[in-house]
């Protein structure tokens, strides 16, 4: 019990600092989140067979709540195209769902080093930004259908909501950045939620998973994560106004590039 309660207390802080950090970069919490728990995780003894598993399945259940606030806020503002919806949802669900049964598949030590990878692309992209010049044409729903599948089962598999990869899509087919933005918003609530039912359903007779366990997902830390990160978030946002953003952001990104070549290495 009292190392749950240190977990849960250490996730607090986790979490306001995701949220401060969300808030003011604009990033997603996954690529903080999962490497934190892969350190911390093992003090409750979740084994190193399933470490990843349940860093990766508790970081995209975290992403639920915040992912439904930004949407609900760009849908005020009229930012979601919701037509696009129909060629998308179906894909976005299914790639989603997909994920946690995939990385069932994959070795803890495996998936560990692709998101190491994914964690280095990621930094180089913060640092020297794609920007897509939205050149190109909506494709048809076929290959919209098939572009989902593959961005949810991604970020499935990283606990990440899929902004990283679906809003470049989208800005270059044409769609304004903003609505971009709030339609990647509102399918990262559909990823975390089709994820994490994934993540749940595929652990249920994982083996070697502590108590507080439900699946894959690991609750005190979820409930410390998200507690604190929906405090905090909005004082990041309130601090991108003063403080020198595109810097911070670059800073972040070589700390990122370190992280990521150091699970590599390790």
């Amino acid at each position: 019990m009292d190392n749950f309660l240190l977990i849960f207390a250490i996730c607090l802080a986790l979490g306001s600092l995701v949220g401060f950090l969300a808030g003011l970069l604009g990033i997603g919490g996954g690529l903080i989140i999962v490497p934190a728990l892969l350190y911390i995780l093992p003090w409750v003894g979740v084994t190193s067979s399933q470490l990843t598993h349940v860093a990766i399945a508790t970081s995209l259940s975290t992403i639920i709540l915040t992912s439904l606030s930004s949407a609900t806020a760009h849908h005020r503002r009229g930012n979601i195209p919701w037509a696009l919806f129909k060629p998308i949802l179906p894909g976005i669900i299914i790639g989603a769902l997909s994920a946690g049964f995939v990385s069932e598949l994959i070795s803890s030590d495996r998936l560990q080093q692709a998101f190491a990878v994914f964690v280095v692309l990621m930094a180089l992209q913060m640092a020297f930004p794609f920007k897509a010049k939205g050149e190109g044409q909506m494709p048809g729903d076929g290959v919209l259908f098939i572009v989902s599948v593959i961005i949810a089962l991604v970020a499935g598999m990283m606990g990440i909501g899929g902004g990283v990869l679906l809003v470049p899509f989208l800005s270059y087919c044409g769609l304004q950045m903003k609505q971009a933005v709030g339609f990647s918003s509102a399918t990262g609530f559909l990823i975390a939620i089709a994820g994490t039912i994934g993540y749940v359903v595929a652990g249920f007779d994982a083996p070697d998973l502590p108590s507080g366990t439900l699946g894959y997902i690991y609750l005190p830390a979820l409930f410390g994560i998200i507690i604190s990160s929906m405090i905090f978030a909005p004082f990041g946002v309130k601090a991108a106004s003063t403080l020198p953003t595109p810097k911070l952001k670059k800073a972040f990104a070589g700390l990122l590039l370190v992280v990521g070549l150091k699970m590599i290495f390790s």
